[in-house]
């Protein structure tokens, strides 16, 4: 068997299920859009929600640009930035990683650490809060709280998760109102201090968590006065606790799966 003309080395690592390839930026083509929704693919790819392609930064300890699985790009993911953090942390020893992404720099501090498995706390920022606002939809009209992480979401509290949660948060997703599209969090509150979270990324679909949704779910529930800080936050894939105090403080584990590489 011959080699292939051209092989992309990448490793793959998973925040509470919520899965990424980091790849050297040197390997990414002038519109990375089309490779990563190839690779992203879970038949004919390695298969990921997303690839964090990383490049040198001089006011970072690395620039990463996110690709979501559709090809679409993403302004940050809060799991992604983890798991960028973990990549970096697996051959270095250094207690706090700066990832700079389109939603501006991120501080990571690494609060524990087993073999391939990394815990973090990152600096998410401050976010925007918006009012109530109701989306009317094809069957009936949803009301939910937009709140910026520096990407876009739109958070509904219910008393249960819908069967058809799925297509209606998909509706939301493209619904004309988000010229840009939305991240929607379908939220329960179980206590002052726990919730409990369903998410439908942009260019994704249904994930098992969220690192940027967990935040905007805690941020909207402690906003409307349903939760207090800290907020846990689960969800299929695991749980993440968020603070609130001035800026957003997201804590949560990323694993570093594999290392493989991708023929084109």
């Amino acid at each position: 068997m011959s080699p292939p003309a051209t092989v992309i080395p990448f490793v793959k690592a998973s925040a509470c299920g919520n899965d990424f390839l980091m790849i050297d930026g040197t390997h990414a083509p002038d519109d990375p859009a089309e490779l990563s929704r190839r690779l992203c693919d879970r038949h004919q790819g390695v298969g990921a929600d997303g690839v964090e392609w990383l490049f040198p930064a001089s006011d970072a300890d690395v620039s990463a640009r996110l690709f979501n699985a559709d090809g679409s790009e993403a302004e940050i993911s809060g799991n992604g930035t983890r798991c960028v953090a973990a990549y970096l942390c697996a051959d270095r020893a250094a207690e706090k990683i700066v990832v700079k992404t389109g939603a501006g720099l991120k501080t990571c501090t690494l609060t524990s650490r087993c073999e391939t498995q990394y815990e973090f706390e990152i600096a998410m920022g401050e976010p925007q809060v918006g009012r109530e606002l109701p989306v009317k939809l094809a069957s009936r009209e949803v009301r939910g709280i937009p709140v910026s992480m520096g990407n876009p979401h739109y958070v509904i509290f219910v008393k249960q998760f819908a069967p058809e949660w799925q297509s209606e948060s998909a509706e939301i997703g493209r619904h004309l109102d988000f010229k840009q599209g939305i991240n929607v969090e379908l939220v329960t509150i179980e206590a002052k201090n726990n919730i409990t979270a369903r998410f439908f990324e942009r260019g994704v679909g249904e994930t098992q968590s969220s690192g940027t949704g967990s935040c905007a779910a805690a941020v909207a529930a402690i906003a409307t006065k349903k939760a207090e800080s800290p907020v846990r936050v689960h969800a299929p894939g695991g749980t993440q606790t968020v603070r609130w105090h001035g800026q957003v403080f997201l804590r949560g584990p990323a694993q570093l799966i594999c290392r493989g590489e991708f023929f084109l």
